[in-house]
């Protein structure tokens, strides 16, 4: 298990299927073994309300640093 469940990450590329982009940062709830090593997500919008949890490969996620912004984009429903 590489990244601590609660801590916050960023994608780093597009999840098309749950309407994810690069950049967008969710917190880590579960870990996963099967069917592949990855997580459980809760993704949050601007004022932090839960939009969904999903399941991502730990491939898809990468550390979030200091000195990096947030932005906001708007995203359908």
């Amino acid at each position: 298990m590489k990244f601590r469940l609660f801590s916050c990450i960023a994608l780093n590329r597009d999840v098309p299927q749950y309407h994810l982009k690069k950049g967008d940062v969710a917190r880590i709830v579960e870990y996963m073994d099967d069917p592949y090593h990855g997580y459980a997500l809760e993704v949050f919008d601007a004022l932090g309300d839960t939009i969904d949890v999903v399941s991502v490969s730990e491939t898809y996620l990468e550390d979030v640093h200091h000195g990096e912004r947030l932005q906001v984009r708007h995203v359908e429903a």
